[in-house]
């Protein structure tokens, strides 16, 4: 287990304070490592709450460049950053915030190519990108390497999490729940988004990150969270495992 210093032990205090993190949690929170697809609106709080809570390693995967039209909701990115690569602008957020955290960063589109490269030795995935083919592409590496997933998406007033644990037979995959050919081809470019819309569901994401890590409560494996901002409706739907899903049944029971 990792020795904390004196300026940990300062630092992530109200996370030691809590009796299901303590010292150990404390500890295997900064031994993990964990890959963030997509730094825009739902990566933003994504990564804000993973490195100040003191995830040792983020990688973080993005080929977008901050545009004036990203400020509204995508807020470690900032007027200075204007034509900068997002994943650029995140490590320099990252460092001001907490410069113990290691951050890789990938300047590039997710592919079939350096999927594997891009997502070696971590510990836990989280994407929340408006692709859904680097969706589909991180689902099938993370139920062949057994990596849990968490998803998330915004858009309008509404937003969607659910987590995938691979480890676990018969756990239900990403395309279970959105078979291909399914997906709708919305993006906040094209449909609009509210800014704390995409702010609640990333840190409900970074929570559920936490989680994970920790073994800590119940995540959403085989749960579907939705949210409806305009009513302040939260529902929950399970979802298992699709019998015809392609993704799954490359990966037998």
């Amino acid at each position: 287990m990792i020795s904390l210093s004196d300026d940990q032990l300062l630092r992530y205090a109200r996370n030691i304070l809590l009796p299901e993190v303590d010292v150990a949690g404390q500890a295997r929170l900064l031994a993990s490592h964990v890959a963030v697809i997509g730094v825009g609106g739902l990566g933003s709080p994504v990564v804000q709450y993973l490195a100040a809570a003191g995830i040792g390693q983020l990688s973080l995967v993005d080929d977008d460049l901050v545009e004036v039209t990203n400020l509204q909701r995508q807020i470690i990115h900032d007027t200075t950053q204007l034509g900068v690569a997002k994943v650029t602008s995140a490590e320099d957020y990252i460092h001001r915030l907490n410069p113990e955290v290691q951050v890789t960063a990938y300047a590039e589109r997710l592919t079939a190519v350096n999927c594997a490269a891009m997502l070696a030795n971590v510990d836990l995935v989280v994407i929340g990108t408006d692709n859904f083919a680097s969706r589909y592409l991180v689902n099938a590496f993370c139920q062949r390497e057994q990596i849990p997933l968490i998803s998330g998406a915004a858009i309008g007033t509404s937003g969607q999490v659910s987590s995938f644990d691979f480890a676990r037979q018969a756990s239900p995959c990403f395309e279970c729940l959105y078979p291909k050919g399914q997906d709708e081809h919305l993006s906040c470019a094209s449909a609009g988004v509210l800014g704390p819309v995409v702010g609640t569901i990333g840190s409900i994401m970074a929570l559920e990150t936490i989680k994970i890590l920790l073994n800590l409560g119940r995540p959403l494996f085989g749960r579907l969270l939705s949210w409806d901002a305009r009513e302040m409706d939260w529902q929950t739907f399970n979802h298992a495992r699709a019998i015809d899903c392609p993704s799954c049944n490359e990966t037998p029971v």
